[in-house]
């Protein structure tokens, strides 16, 4: 009786987001363009959420547009009322309570919104309802462009409305936050990574942002709240995108190597029912050959080449457990691949109690030199820190442990 309507959804959180507010009945509506007034006039529906491509297309044959959606001229939220088809924007409401939650002040502030889609005139709506004194709309053609938009060197706030950073098309980005001198804040749409590069950029230079996770679940609850006519907390978007995070979020394991990444990686992935992915194996399976023979035949620059191609791969999945090699903190590019999904923990086991066989930095260097000289970058890495001097189930739990603390700590 609820769904969400589109043509292709091959993957939604749109189900797992309205079940948990409560609405058990929420599925997919698949349909075909051809197909599309005939679903619509049917009314076999009591509400919907609409997506791409319909998010226009739908307009023609609604009885009511509520203003915000008419402000848009696009629809995503559809309920039937006494026979009356009327449409909706959540997606408004749902930016709204990103910027809200984020505490980015937009009041007075000069803003440039990058792209000019249908996600671009939800976001320049908010931004001028909230007080935003200017609001630049970029665009490939446009009059502010990706050759000019420097000159705008007091822009104030970002927000990202492109494709340009989501999967598959990680770890690009459009704009160099760095070269404006006044930004205090930048958002971004996309919710897949859970942290776009434009984000971390701003994230390292020390500037306010906010991911497009928290507007999912909030515009949800606003359709939610819709379809209902019913008020739902604030809180309960928390608990969802909490929830959300930890399912799609990697756990991304650093140490030494011989300090137990890939056995206890095997056991996290277990206990969490996610996948387990071990960056070496990847590379060793790439150029068919076995690490100490690349090292040999190769050098370590070659390997850590190969080694950076497996992090970003590996760093762009979901739901994962990443186990990496020793040496990959000695590579400063290694580290917003593994961030952007994931939580990265360093196993910290004592140097004496490190293997050596069939690890051929340790073997030249000595491993006690290696520790020492590494320790500095495992910290700089890692979000939590854990002892891996135990078994490896008790590695396991203390890391789970964490994991949990360390998600509660970031709400």
């Amino acid at each position: 009786m609820y769904g969400l309507l589109g043509e292709h959804l091959p993957h939604s959180f749109s189900p797992q987001i309205h079940k948990s507010l409560g609405n058990k009945d929420y599925t997919l509506f698949e349909i075909s363009p051809e197909n599309l007034e005939k679903f619509l006039k049917e009314k076999s529906y009591k509400g919907i959420n609409v997506t791409i491509p319909y998010k226009k297309a739908v307009i023609p044959f609604l009885d009511f547009i509520s203003p915000e959606a008419e402000k848009i001229s696009a629809i995503n939220t559809v309920v039937v009322r006494d026979g009356r088809l009327c449409g909706y924007n959540t997606d408004y409401f749902g930016f709204k309570y990103m910027i809200e939650k984020s505490g980015i002040v937009l009041k007075d502030k000069k803003a440039l919104v990058l792209g000019s889609g249908g996600a671009s005139a939800t976001v320049q709506a908010v931004l001028r309802d909230m007080g935003a004194s200017d609001v630049i709309v970029v665009s490939r053609n446009g009059e502010f462009n990706y050759t000019n938009i420097y000159n705008e060197k007091d822009v104030e706030i970002i927000v990202n409305t492109t494709p340009v950073g989501m999967y598959p098309d990680n770890m690009n980005t459009v704009v160099d936050v760095s070269r404006f001198d006044n930004l205090s804040g930048v958002l971004d749409v996309v919710y897949n990574p859970l942290k776009t590069r434009l984000v971390m950029e701003a994230e390292k230079i020390g500037i306010k942002t906010a991911t497009g996770l928290s507007m999912l679940v909030a515009q949800a609850k606003k359709a939610h709240e819709i379809f209902f006519d019913t008020v739902v907390d604030d809180e309960v978007c928390d608990q969802i995108e909490k929830s959300i995070r930890l399912q799609m979020c990697n756990i991304v394991l650093i140490g030494m190597a011989g300090c137990g990444k890939s056995t206890v990686g095997e056991k996290l992935s277990e206990i969490l029912k996610k996948d387990f992915i071990d960056t070496d194996e990847m590379i060793v399976n790439a150029e068919n050959k076995p690490i100490p023979r690349i090292f040999e035949e190769c050098g370590e620059k070659y390997f850590r080449t190969c080694e950076n191609v497996a992090v970003n791969l590996a760093g762009r999945e979901k739901n994962s457990v990443i186990a990496t090699g020793g040496g990959v903190v000695t590579r400063l590019e290694n580290y917003m691949p593994l961030k952007q999904n994931g939580i990265i923990v360093f196993i910290n086991r004592e140097w004496d109690k490190l293997p050596i066989k069939g690890r051929p930095l340790s073997v030249l260097h000595g491993v006690k030199e290696l520790y020492e000289q590494r320790m500095p970058m495992y910290r700089q890495f890692a979000d939590i820190e854990v002892d891996g001097n135990g078994t490896v189930e008790e590695t396991a739990k203390i890391i789970v442990k964490e994991i949990l603390n360390y998600e509660n700590s970031c709400n």
